[in-house]
């Protein structure tokens, strides 16, 4: 009975102890030293190089591929030859276009030639008329005069007169026939003439669709994507290749979701082409996130290193803030801005760490800031110590 006791005593008194601390290899682990001074908040990530403006050539028209002269990465002027399209209807259309526009032509000549004959024709008789009108009017008055010498009857006088106002009528009716007529000249003429107008935008319009089958570049740059093979029908509206400048380049960087939300228009950010860096601003941040990312768009100057492309791999920072005297210290892992972390902070001479409560302000891809739990100089591991959860302090061997 005794014994047994004994035995519960001595369990009771063993389960009171804590657990041992492990043992850990401090090669294996990485240390920090919390600092205070000026904290550059910067954020990481990969991308690549974009165009910032492409110019995409499509089909005006339908037709079938005949030549294909280039090949994706050449370099090509605005009236470099890309393909060359070949589409027969395309071709008659543009011939009647032409002929129509021939016939309005000669339509309007003639109308012109008519018209003006037309309005001399009225000339010469409103000439004409007035100058039998004229005459009559000196007749009327001689009869007057040899009336009272009753060398002509008062009857002869009286048609005389009578013969005044016939070519008076005449006259003014001859006149009034060539205002009319000049003025429906102009107004026939103006629709004959916005009739050949209509056709001539025809005309033009077909004749454009007929040189687009010659296929050219439209700007000078890198042709960058022409998929087509000879003997291939297009359809109007088609993609038939798009061509890149080079000078005009943007780093489109995808910044982790977690970092993004300080990332703003006209922040400074540094992208390493591998072959040098290139200073940039942001320009540009994607509302949406995909896969975990954000598109950050980063515009660059014109001296780009040699080698920069469309399409390279590049990496890029971005400082999306600077405050001077701020306690940080080496990002530790899984560490999330304006939270709470548990570290391990080595105690003086490095041999163990204890279990230590920090608060994490601002949060960039290599460093954070610390708020609280920690003061200058302090040293704690950075790297993943979850296995340890359970423990409240380790030794380091």
């Amino acid at each position: 009975m005794a014994a047994g006791a004994l035995a519960v005593l001595v369990a009771v008194w063993v389960t009171g102890f804590e657990p041992a601390a492990p043992e850990v290899d401090a090669r294996a682990l990485l240390v920090a030293e919390a600092g205070r001074g000026t904290f550059e908040v910067v954020v990481r990530g990969p991308g690549t190089l974009v165009p910032e403006r492409i110019v995409w050539i499509t089909a005006l028209t339908a037709g079938r591929v005949e030549q294909r002269l280039l090949d994706p990465g050449a370099s090509v002027e605005a009236d470099t030859v890309i393909l060359q399209l070949s589409n027969p209807d395309v071709e008659l259309e543009a011939l009647d276009a032409q002929r129509q526009l021939t016939a309005a032509r000669g339509e309007l000549l003639e109308l012109r030639t008519g018209l003006e004959e037309r309005r001399l024709d009225l000339v010469s008789s409103v000439a004409r008329t007035r100058a039998a009108h004229q005459a009559a009017v000196r007749d009327a008055e001689a009869s007057e005069g040899l009336v009272a010498k009753k060398i002509v009857s008062a009857i002869e006088a009286s048609e005389k007169r009578d013969r005044v106002e016939e070519m008076e009528a005449v006259y003014r009716a001859e006149q009034a026939r060539l205002s009319l007529v000049e003025l429906n000249r102009a107004e026939k003429i103006a629709l004959q003439e916005e009739e050949v107008e209509r056709l001539q935008e025809i005309t033009a319009f077909h004749r454009q669709r007929v040189g687009s089958m010659t296929v050219r570049a439209g700007a000078a740059g890198v042709l960058q994507d022409t998929k087509l093979e000879i003997g291939q029908w297009v359809q109007p509206g088609e993609t038939l290749a798009k061509v890149a400048e080079p000078r005009g380049l943007k780093a489109v960087l995808r910044i982790p979701e977690t970092l993004a939300r300080d990332v703003a228009i006209g922040q400074p950010s540094r992208i390493d082409t591998r072959n040098g860096v290139v200073e940039g601003r942001v320009f540009r941040v994607d509302p949406r996130v995909q896969n975990g990312s954000v598109e950050v768009h980063v515009r660059l100057g014109d001296d780009l290193p040699r080698g920069a492309r469309p399409d390279l791999s590049v990496d890029g920072s971005i400082e999306t803030a600077r405050v001077e005297d701020v306690l940080f210290v080496s990002r530790p892992a899984f560490s999330q801005a304006d939270s709470n972390l548990v570290l391990f902070k080595l105690e003086p001479g490095g041999s163990s760490a204890v279990r230590v409560n920090v608060r994490v302000g601002r949060v960039g891809s290599d460093s954070a800031e610390i708020t609280g739990g920690l003061a200058p100089g302090d040293r704690v591991i950075v790297s993943d110590t979850s296995r340890w959860d359970s423990f409240d302090r380790i030794d380091l061997n």
